[in-house]
């Protein structure tokens, strides 16, 4: 396939195969300016699949870092109820949400960190009816990314900006799986091998996790009762099946908030709010971070802790093989959307609801009962080595082998 045809079969991934874009719905397109003649293309196809609207919300990280250097920290505290409002409002009647990404791991680096801290708080406060809507599986979103020279040369130092570019585009669109025009038939493909293990997950219903590997993680996650493994494509309450994260290679689940001990030691650097966090370690006592050291990024790594309680406790634990398809193409992609699938990996803060049963249907205090962790954060942070391995627990205290050697057993 020609450059351009991977473009907009590119396109069309996210509404087709992400949110799977209905009759009649409106969709909201999440769009940086720099990737703006992208989102349009992407526009032009959900109309095409019957979208009633499509409202653009163009960002622009460069204004951002403006503003966050010249403005008051007090003007970061609030969110303007006109610009909430026109998210919740489309949560309400009926929307799928599409964001685009285009990062610079290290747009904000430098930047008051009281500020970063209190936009994201204000943030997350000011969509809650979007994201609770969300959560309860009443909303499809998806998430795909788009170049920027910034990012590229990040990963491809040793080329141009043009040539950094064109390589990125080509490893985005391996790790898509988008090649030679049958990318409808390699996402299904693939979705049942995720479903597969999945399903294996469940029935085992394991109590715990054991993960141990050289660089010295050594850690052990209890697993609520009735805890839900997922993986690949999921279903929104009105049956339409959509892939939330486009790659995707994770098989993930809710950890028991309050049942988590022993130390995890970072495998890949993490870009949080555009500051990189490097070689880190968090020791975890009773499910909470009581610990923590990074050589790159100390502060940043602080910052995200001591956002709220629930910042310093997990809210997922996913489990991808080493050798994955974005691992295989060995790039450091300094992006968790891609990162995050080339290695087992945790996240702290807020959970996913419906990964354990019931969830979606249950208040914030009953799903904490339950072993669910609540925050305004959700940041992912990867663990995954060559030699990791992990031994699930059962009930009964027998243990199975679920990873050996970096990759699953089955």
């Amino acid at each position: 396939m020609a450059f351009d045809e991977k473009l907009r079969e590119y396109a069309r991934l996210p509404v087709r195969q992400g949110v799977n874009v209905s009759e009649g719905i409106y969709v909201i397109v999440r769009c940086p300016i720099i990737a703006a003649d992208f989102g349009r293309m992407v526009m032009e196809e959900a109309f095409a699949c019957g979208a009633k609207d499509v409202i653009m919300q163009y960002s622009d990280t460069q204004a951002a870092r403006i503003r966050y250097e010249n403005a008051a920290l007090s003007q970061f505290e609030t969110v303007p109820a006109w610009q909430a409002e026109q998210s919740n409002y489309y949560a309400r009647e009926g929307t799928v949400a599409i964001s685009i990404i285009a990062e610079d791991p290290e747009a904000f680096s430098g930047v008051d960190g009281a500020k970063l801290l209190a936009s994201a708080k204000a943030r997350r406060a000011a969509l809650k009816e979007f994201y609770d809507i969300m959560d309860a599986g009443d909303l499809r979103w998806t998430i795909v990314a788009y170049p920027c020279a910034a990012w590229a040369k990040k990963i491809f130092p040793d080329v141009t900006d043009a040539q950094a570019i064109r390589l990125l585009w080509d490893a985005i669109f391996k790790s898509v799986r988008i090649s030679r025009g049958d990318t409808v038939k390699k996402w299904e493909k693939h979705d049942r091998l995720l479903k597969r293990r999945a399903g294996k997950l469940n029935k085992y219903a394991f109590s715990a996790l054991r993960f141990q590997n050289s660089i010295g993680t050594d850690f052990t996650i209890g697993l609520p009762e009735d805890h839900i493994w997922y993986g690949g494509s999921e279903k929104s309450n009105d049956g339409y099946v959509y892939f939330p994260n486009m790659p995707t290679e994770e098989i993930f689940t809710m950890p028991h908030c309050m049942r988590m001990d022993g130390t995890v030691v970072s495998s890949m650097p993490l870009s949080y709010q555009g500051c990189l966090i490097d070689r880190f370690t968090l020791t975890f006592r009773d499910g909470k971070v009581v610990e923590h050291h990074a050589e790159v990024g100390e502060d940043a790594l602080t910052r995200l802790l001591d956002t709220d309680e629930g910042s310093r406790r997990l809210g997922e634990v996913a489990l991808i093989p080493y050798d994955s398809p974005i691992r295989a193409q060995n790039i450091l992609f300094y992006n968790t959307l891609f990162d995050e699938n080339a290695s087992c990996h945790l996240a702290l803060g807020r959970c996913y609801p419906n990964t354990v049963k019931g969830g979606e249907l249950l208040s914030t205090e009953e799903l904490y009962a339950r072993g669910g962790n609540d925050s305004v954060n959700h940041v992912d942070f990867m663990i995954g080595t060559a030699d990791l391995s992990v031994i699930g627990i059962t009930k009964n205290g027998d243990e199975v082998p679920v990873f050996e050697n970096g990759n699953f057993v089955f």
